[in-house]
């Protein structure tokens, strides 16, 4: 990381030209930006030297929009991306706000870190961040890799994040709201942060803004968590949100460490190339009521420099409460990576699991899924937009063909009933038929083929009570549980026919199966 300290007119910002006479302070270290954020009024110290700053009351609702240069000033347009549909900007609006806006920074104090995502083509693909709070700028560093900002042209950072909470837009004006707005212009790489400091905002402009570049690449993007065996093995957990993605591979990787063999967990967005899994972050950002990341969170609170966001401080012992952040829904712990754990390249994954709450009760604990079941079950997941399929399909079935994983359904839902009428599938027998589809345990047993879903289910497994592999048994009668795993599958042939082009070229093995959630 190039020019830790130097500070310089706002003449270098690429692609930015602020009026004014402010400066900007480049890649300065944890410590200065530590000492600057607290001198500034940003932040306090908690008794163990960590950074404590309070945003719930800024802009709690993100709302993020889009230039769309097609787009009229009376257009109410919708414009799909790969994050979903986003609200649509003209460019008037854009180049009005990104005007005022650097209007608002000339003449403040800015800080500016260069830092960078790997793409998985040995190229990093180069970000600059700049805020006028210094704490953003130790957020960001905790949470990417550093990167390296040459001089020339053809080096220098592709994309640019903008981060000015103070600064209020006006709805009319700029388009976006008042009160936590991420405006992106995703031609020209740079997003746009106004009326909001929280630090989910400018994870949430980083996101739409690599989506692009990474797809580019030929890396495709995932919201996933993936655990590392001391032998290098790779398991990717994808699910919907809610499924309990981190709460099962937490679970499975403090089981490691009981068993004295610690496994790493990766809980952050993730992209899948034809190398390999890589962490699109190298830091961590969790919410304090995550339990898959007790131990992340408690190394938090005694870590120097560690940022806690909307976490209370006792007023004498200034120790943080991490009881009352577990319960405020804008509370993060950002930490930086350990040393062991820096390297984004994870490898390819041996397994994949995914995740699905059933609200109706029908599918069993675990099945196994042949490749064309598995693409099925990981599309409706990303989304049911025809387009994404058409953007994600044919890349992660290439990506399935190539790595070749075996492929399972964990249901970590309910068994035997509606939600409020079955129960809910432990997460100790969910971890225990993990753990056993990771060492091949399943293979040897006795296996069933589903006749309304069409995979394979194990018959019995040591420790498991046997109506979580047979959901049939815990109903009040099998034709009740006929009829809702009819229900069920129908519900999923219609949301996967949305899917349709992405799958057309192997429409005979695809098989229905859970829809992206059970209502």
């Amino acid at each position: 990381m190039k020019q830790t300290g130097t500070q310089s007119d706002h003449s270098r910002l690429e692609g930015l030209a602020p009026a004014g006479t402010g400066r900007v302070f480049w890649n300065l270290s944890m410590a200065s930006l530590c000492e600057r954020a607290v001198a500034r009024g940003e932040a306090r110290l908690s008794e163990a030297g960590a950074l404590v700053v309070t945003t719930a009351q800024s802009g709690l609702e993100i709302s993020v929009a889009q230039v769309d240069d097609t787009a009229s000033a009376n257009s109410a347009a919708l414009s799909e991306t790969v994050s979903g549909e986003v609200p649509v900007l003209t460019r008037a609006q854009f180049e009005a706000l990104k005007t005022d806006l650097l209007a608002y920074v000339g003449r403040r104090t800015l800080f500016g870190q260069d830092v960078c995502v790997e793409a998985g083509t040995g190229r990093p693909l180069l970000l600059r961040v700049l805020s006028d709070q210094a704490w953003h700028a130790l957020f960001i560093r905790h949470l990417m890799r550093p990167g390296e900002a040459a001089d020339t042209d053809d080096t220098a950072p592709r994309l640019t994040i903008l981060c000015a909470p103070g600064f209020r837009p006006n709805p009319e004006t700029h388009g976006v709201a008042a009160d936590g707005a991420v405006a992106l212009d995703l031609a020209n790489g740079l997003a746009l942060v106004a009326g909001t400091a929280r630090s989910e905002a400018i994870r949430a402009a980083l996101t739409r803004l690599i989506a692009g570049p990474l797809a580019d690449a030929g890396v495709l993007r995932l919201d996933g968590v993936a655990t590392i065996g001391t032998t290098g093995t790779v398991a990717l957990f994808l699910g919907t949100a809610g499924a309990g993605k981190s709460s099962l591979a937490g679970a499975l990787a403090r089981g490691q460490a009981e068993d004295g063999a610690p496994g790493r967990l990766v809980d952050s967005a993730l992209g899948w190339s034809e190398q390999g899994l890589v962490a699109l972050q190298t830091g961590t950002s969790i919410r304090p009521a995550d339990l898959a990341h007790a131990a992340e969170v408690e190394r938090a609170a005694q870590s120097f420099g560690a940022v806690l966001e909307n976490v209370a401080l006792d007023p004498a012992s200034r120790s943080p409460d991490l009881t009352e952040a577990a319960s405020t829904p804008a509370s993060r712990v950002i930490l930086p990576a350990r040393p062991t754990e820096s390297s984004p390249h994870l490898g390819s994954p041996a397994q994949l699991f995914v995740l699905m709450q059933d609200a109706s009760g029908v599918l069993p604990a675990i099945a196994r899924l042949n490749p064309a079941q598995a693409l099925s079950h990981c599309l409706a997941g990303m989304d049911t937009a025809p387009a994404l399929a058409e953007l994600h399909g044919p890349r992660l079935r290439d990506l399935l063909a190539r790595h070749a994983p075996g492929c399972w359904l964990v249901n970590t839902g309910w068994i035997g009933g509606a939600a409020g009428g079955g129960r809910r599938v432990p997460l100790e027998a969910s971890r225990r038929l993990v753990d056993a589809a990771q060492a091949g345990e399943l293979a040897t047993g006795d296996w069933r083929t589903d006749p309304h879903f069409g995979f394979e289910v194990p018959a019995a497994l040591e420790g498991v009570d046997p109506r979580l592999l047979d959901p049939a048994r815990a109903f009040a009668s099998r034709s009740a549980h006929d009829g809702a795993a009819r229900a069920l599958a129908g519900q999923f042939a219609a949301r996967l026919a949305q899917c349709e082009t992405a799958l057309r070229e192997e429409p005979g093995d695809t098989q229905p199966g859970m829809p992206l959630a059970a209502e």
